[in-house]
């Protein structure tokens, strides 16, 4: 016999944990009952944690100095710093914490705990660490770069000619969050810095601190009632491991879940009209596109990269096999990012195609191998296209691989045309500027992890120095519009066609509202949601 416990949450909680053909009892009001897949897990620390499931929990456990927040995930807004102030040399950011900020532990905020969590990144050199090393720390100067300014302020200096708003928005990424000194070196282990503390404990300023953690199993978090922005409505978030799509749907229609996160799309139409049930689409931040290596001589003609993106049948995919995977997206920063290009202005036109390429005199057919991951929706977005391109004279021969594979000759440089996909590390459109706009260096010696040197295209010198220009810019209108008009080059004439973006769509419990579910893991919140 199970003990039975006091309070009907924790009773709650453990039935989450039973098999799921259990009889389950329904979720308690107050309790918000998510059905996900979690096995991805590998570290809760924010100074490790780099895995999808892993972004989510530690956005709702930690703070940043700065953060993209629940009510406006395009806007960067102060975290646990009230305000901030830039030097005259442009290199170093002074904050200001706000007052009466505590730790879950019930410690109060110091500026001795930013030092210490920006200097445990960059010591622990765990695989977010680039992100934070990029402005020049290292672990001899970081505490040097990272120091306290005063009784509530901390000074961030940074080296390198970065915008302000470039710096501001590595520190909202994921391993700029505030953990409390106190409470983890009490719990560190062999020099450590409280790693393995952290992986099933939390030590944050967040809306919620975790309660539990058992691997593949259980996670909840209970809310924080002295939370700077308000105590959140759900005194507990249960997420409850479940592999399977299959058995996440039948929990949420038996209403022993109000939310599940990883449900395929034929499960998704076949709860569309569901009483009882919403079904919601979110934007996700990879971006699909076709690149032509420019090693090919016949795919070099700037004609080539203009037909091809009137020889996508963008709509047709996005409304059939791809419906609720992709939506059309035509620019290399995501919608829903701050700074994105949104127009789409390009639509399947295989006339128009054959125009372009009969005027610049390009001879046809072209045979060109296009490589991609032997897996759906790839191939069966490679099968589409190799029939809307073969009515332009362009012949595609699918060659499928492993991701590991195809990536790696993509590397290499070793591939003819290539239909792969592309996410941003951080939330600052340079991430993706870099990576599409900018190839100083194309020579073979000169290994770049960019879309622009794996086609081997030597992108134009303007365009190029335009990329430097917007990382270093300083008005923050002007370098919006500056990467805008980058998006718009690339968008008009590149060896890169960018045809869609990732969406996600989850189901939930009519009476759920609240729920934020942004372009990355780090913008899903649960602070706000509320249950009826």
């Amino acid at each position: 016999m199970r003990k039975l416990f006091a309070t009907a949450a924790v009773a709650a909680a453990l039935a989450l944990s039973a098999p799921p053909q259990a009889v389950l009892a329904a979720t308690p009001p107050d309790m918000l009952v998510v059905a996900q897949n979690i096995d991805d897990i590998v570290s809760l620390d924010p100074a490790q944690a780099y895995e999808f499931t892993s972004g989510e929990i530690v956005t709702n456990l930690y703070d940043r100095l700065v953060q993209y927040d629940a009510e406006d995930t395009e806007t960067l807004v102060g975290g646990v710093a009230e305000d901030w102030t830039v030097s005259e040399d442009g290199r170093t950011i002074t904050f200001t914490l706000r007052d009466g900020v505590t730790f879950h532990s019930g410690n109060p905020l110091r500026p001795e705990d930013v030092v210490f969590s920006f200097s445990r990144v960059v010591e622990l050199n765990k695989a977010p660490a680039f992100i934070l090393t990029q402005l020049g720390w290292t672990p001899e100067n970081v505490r040097d770069m990272v120091r306290v300014a005063g009784p509530n302020q901390v000074a961030v200096s940074f080296e390198g000619d970065f915008s302000p708003a470039f710096v501001l928005n590595v520190l909202a990424a994921r391993p700029g969050s505030i953990v409390d000194e106190k409470t983890v070196m009490a719990n560190e282990r062999d020099g450590d810095l409280g790693n393995a503390w952290l992986n099933a404990n939390s030590a944050g300023t967040g809306p919620f601190r975790l309660r539990a953690y058992r691997p593949n199993e259980l996670l909840t978090m209970d809310a924080n009632p002295d939370y700077f922005k308000g105590a959140p409505a759900m005194r507990t978030v249960a997420i409850r491991h479940v592999a399977e799509p299959a058995t996440q749907r039948l929990l949420l229609e038996a209403g022993d879940a109000d939310l599940a996160r990883n449900l395929t799309p034929d499960q998704i139409a076949g709860l569309e009209g569901r009483d009882g049930i919403r079904i919601e689409t979110y934007p996700q931040a990879a971006v699909h596109f076709l690149s032509f290596n420019q090693k090919t001589e016949a795919l070099t003609p700037p004609a080539v990269w203009e037909a091809a993106r009137h020889l996508v049948d963008y709509e047709g995919m996005a409304n059939s096999f791809l419906r609720g995977q992709m939506q059309v997206h035509q620019a290399f920063w995501p919608k829903g990012f701050p700074g994105a290009l949104t127009g789409t202005p390009y639509a399947y036109d295989p006339e128009k195609a054959r125009r372009i390429l009969a005027e610049a005199g390009v001879e046809t057919p072209i045979r060109v191998t296009l490589d991609v991951i032997g897996s759906p929706p790839f191939t069966d977005i490679a099968q589409a296209l190799q029939a809307s391109f073969a009515g332009a004279g362009i012949n595609f021969e699918i060659v499928p691989g492993t991701g590991s594979q195809v990536i790696t000759k993509y590397r290499a440089r070793n591939h003819e045309a290539m239909l792969l996909y592309w996410g941003p590390d951080f939330m600052d459109p340079h991430s993706n500027a870099k990576a599409f706009a900018y190839n100083a260096d194309n020579s073979d010696a000169s290994y770049q992890s960019t879309t622009t040197w794996r086609n081997a295209w030597a992108v134009p010198d303007e365009m190029n120095a335009m990329t430097m220009a917007a990382l270093a810019e300083k008005d923050e209108e002007k370098r919006r519009e500056t990467y805008l008009e980058l998006q718009r080059r690339v968008q008009a004439s590149s060896p890169i066609v960018v045809m869609f973006q990732a969406v996600s769509q989850g189901a939930m419990r009519d009476g759920v509202e609240g729920f934020v579910n942004g372009t990355t893991s780090d913008f899903v919140f649960y602070r706000l949601v509320t249950k009826e």
